[in-house]
Order: C-alpha cells, then structure tokens, then sequence
C-alpha cells in the first residue's frame, strides 16, 4: 500500500472528510498567493523511563490536526486546527486570506514528485507489547548494575514515534510520506567514595525497535555509558589557554551543526543576520573542508524522503574544499533568493509553519588517519563526546562544553579531563582545521535541533580533525 494511499485512509476515510471538496477550499485559499500549501498530520508516539530500578513514566499520545498557509510576497498568514473536518479547514482559509490583501501574486511552481523511501513505513510502537519494552529497560538496569560495584543509579528510556503527513497545494497537486522515529538513551551515574561521575550515550533512527531489542546493540549502549561515567571518575581538570585541539570522529559534529550549519540556513542569510551572508563564493574555510546537508541517508534520524512543504530532500553541498556554495532553502526563502529550494522546509508540526532546518549535516572526510592526527600534536586535548553549548548566529561566537576528553602530550592520548570548554567563533574555527581524518562516521541517532521555539530530529557527522590556535576553558593550569 502506498503512502498516498494509507494517508488517505488516515484523512479522509476515517475523518469522512470529502477529497474533493478540501482541495476546492485550497484552491479557493490561496487563489492570488505566491505559494502555500494544507498540511495534514497524524501523530502517535510513546515514551518510558526506568530510573532508580523502577519504570518510573510512560506515556502515549495520539495527535492529529492541519495547517493551512498562504504566503503572499514576504507575508505570511498561517491557521492550525486540532479537528480534521472541512468546516475547520473552511474557516481556517478565511483567515489565511487575509495575507492577500489585493496582493496578486503567481502560484509557485509545485516541487517535483518523488517515489523514495528512505525507511519503512512500518509503526514502530506497533512492533513490541508494552510488557516486553518494560523487560528491556529492566534487563539494560540489570546488565549495567552487575557490571560494577560502583554503579550508583541508571536511567534508561526508550520512546517511539510514528508520523503521517499529507501535503495538498493548488491545483490538487498531493505528496505525502510516513515516519518512524525510535531513540534508547541510557545514562549510568558511578560513585567510588565521595566522587560521583556520570556518562551517557544512546541510539536511534527511522526504524523500528526490532534493532535495540537485539541484545549485542542494547549491550553496546550499556557498555558505553557505564565506560564514560567510569573515565569521569579518573578526570582531572582541564588546562585552559590556547591550543591545539583534536575533535574525534561522530557525534562532536555537533559544533558544526550549531556553531555553522544554523548560519547557513536561507532565512538567517536572506535576512543578513547569518554571520555567512555575504560570503557566497568566497574561502571561509580551510582547503580540504567540505560540509554537506544530506536528508537521504537511509533510515537516519535526521532524514525525511519529503520535507514538509512536499519537496524531496537531497544532498546539498554547503561548503565545497574551503569555499561557501550553498545554503539550506525552504520554498520561501528560496523564491525571494532566486534560488531552488533544498529540501529543507520542516516544522515540528501541524501547529507550526516551516523554516530552513538542517537533516543529517556531515563533514567529508580526509585522508589522514586518527592514529596520524593524534601523533602529531605535541601538546593539546582529544575531545571525543560533547554535550551543551551556545551559540549567536550574527556573530558567530560559540561556547561548547566537552563530555569526554583527553590530554595529548607528545603525540599520545594522556589523562581523561573534565570541565573544558571550546571557545571561538564558527568561521574563524573552519580556518583553523589544520588536518582532516578518513574516518567520517554518523553520530548514534539522538539529535534534536531546535529552532524559531520548534524541534526537529536530526544527524551529525564528521571524521576526526585537527584545529589550530583554539581558546579552551578549564580550571587546571
């Protein structure tokens, strides 16, 4: 069965809502607009936690609802509703066209069509009983608790999601496309007499559970989180000053997301609050530096086979051997920028109006080994696992706290340090990378990204690199 043909079911068989008659009100609604389009979106997604050896929550929620947009020149009027009936949808284009105001614009072009599908259409929460999602995060506390005495709590949590949207815009034009999301977050807290350390790690994807009921994946998990909370243990603090940094492979792309993905998204470039605005063409980083935004790994938290304006993601080159190419569009600001759109329209939801959002945003690799990088580096820190940080788009300036990191002295990975701090400015730091690893590697599947008050999923990745002359923070000498 399709995808086009389940979301009818979900919107207009089971709703009794008429086809027809919705896509006459779309028409009706944006007759004059630029572009615009009703989005359509059921939603069912759970969530547990066990903690301190008891399931301590578990929730599941059922959502449905619409949004209708019309844009017109740079305006835009949006209506949500939470019923999916025709008098609400009515209703709902009344207040959109407001936006016209005897604005006679002509409708954009619809994205082009597509048969992809990046990952089964299968419902995830379906897969497993409630019982046996219970038994595993009960046997993940049990595992971790015998592995060692110093074990002083863990927290784990397995939460799903299954999501179908359907994108009507003028003219009867339709896609639509159906989501899986699954995520195991495990987090293990150590104590050895008064010094207590915490680590964490997770995994996730557009998939189902069947993958983290298999006892070698939640086992790795498990192990991970239990070693990083044990190598806190052993940490000192970390040296503060300039220096070289080593940024291992994976999930520390997370700088890169935050730090220089936000600022080449199109609205903070056409607006010119983007730090990159008017750097189109030009070197902003090293020679060997190239960053893509791909939305169509397989089965990757961050990638969509649609975004939500109906456009089919894509690879797009952001930075190609140093030189900024490109931005990441929505329709909107693409049409305003004379360009194409990217595949990067996404909202969290139907009670929200798309923006240019990342999806699994990747550095290329080098051809440098980890062992290589690491050697030759006299003195620095190895920063393998980040966890918060803050950034300003206009400016640029960054602040990243590392979870798990290392001291290199003479070329070898030292002590285990805690407290450091990366501190700079995005593309000051692209022209600091100095080596770039071959060993480019997707984090585990638990990104969220937050924007404009929404969340989205989303990836990372990045091979192992080494940047020069950057400002750490830290409470040692």
């Amino acid at each position: 069965m399709s995808s086009i043909t389940r979301t009818d079911d979900l919107f207009f068989t089971q709703t009794g809502m008429d086809r027809a008659n919705v896509e006459r009100t779309v028409n009706d609604a944006l007759s004059g607009a630029d572009d615009g389009e009703l989005f359509l979106e059921y939603n069912q997604s759970e969530s547990m936690v066990w903690d301190d050896g008891k399931l301590k929550s578990a929730s599941f929620d059922t959502t449905q609802g619409f949004g209708l947009r019309a844009v017109s020149g740079e305006t835009t009027g949006y209506a949500h509703g939470v019923n999916l009936d025709e008098q609400a949808i009515k209703r709902a284009a009344q207040t959109v066209q407001a936006v016209r105001g005897g604005h006679a614009g002509e409708m954009s072009l619809p994205p082009q069509g597509t048969n992809r599908h990046l990952y089964d259409e299968a419902n995830p929460l379906q897969g497993k009983d409630f019982s046996d999602k219970v038994k595993l995060l009960q046997q993940i506390d049990s595992y971790i608790r015998e592995k060692d005495s110093r074990v002083h709590q863990v927290s784990v949590s397995l939460s799903g999601n299954w999501q179908a949207v359907q994108i009507i815009r003028a003219g009867g034009w339709r896609a639509s496309d159906i989501r899986p999301l699954v995520r195991l977050n495990i987090s293990v807290v150590t104590r050895n007499g008064e010094r207590i350390e915490a680590g964490g790690t997770g995994g996730g994807g557009r998939l189902e559970y069947a993958r983290w009921f298999d006892p070698a994946e939640w086992r790795h998990l498990a192990d991970e989180a239990l070693r990083k909370s044990l190598v806190n243990q052993e940490a000192v603090e970390s040296p503060a000053g300039e220096m070289t940094v080593v940024l291992g492979p994976g999930w520390p792309a997370v700088m890169l997301h935050e730090a220089i993905g936000h600022g080449l998204e199109g609205d903070f470039n056409r607006k010119k609050t983007s730090a990159f605005s008017e750097l189109m063409g030009q070197q902003i980083a090293a020679k060997g530096v190239t960053i893509v935004d791909d939305g169509t790994i397989d089965q990757r938290r961050g990638s969509i086979s649609i975004d939500d304006e109906g456009t089919p993601s894509q690879c797009t080159t952001l930075i190609e051997d140093g030189v900024l190419v490109g931005f990441m569009q929505d329709r909107l600001n693409a049409r305003l920028m004379g360009v194409k759109a990217t595949g990067n329209g996404r909202r969290e939801s139907f009670a929200c109006q798309p923006f240019p959002r990342m999806t699994n945003t990747i550095m290329r690799p080098g051809t440098m080994t980890n062992e290589e990088i690491i050697s030759s580096v006299k003195k620095g820190i190895y920063a393998v696992d980040f966890g918060g940080g803050q950034v300003d788009i206009t400016s640029g300036k960054f602040v990243f706290t590392a979870n798990e990191a290392y001291e290199i002295e003479n070329g070898k990975v030292g002590r285990p340090i805690k407290g450091a701090s990366l501190v700079g400015v995005g593309f000051e730091a692209l022209k600091r990378i100095s080596m770039i690893g071959d060993d480019t590697m997707l984090d585990g599947g638990i990104g969220t990204c937050g924007k404009n008050g929404q969340s989205v999923p989303v990836g990372v990745g990045q091979p192992t690199m080494r940047l020069e002359q950057m400002t750490v923070g830290g409470k040692g000498g």
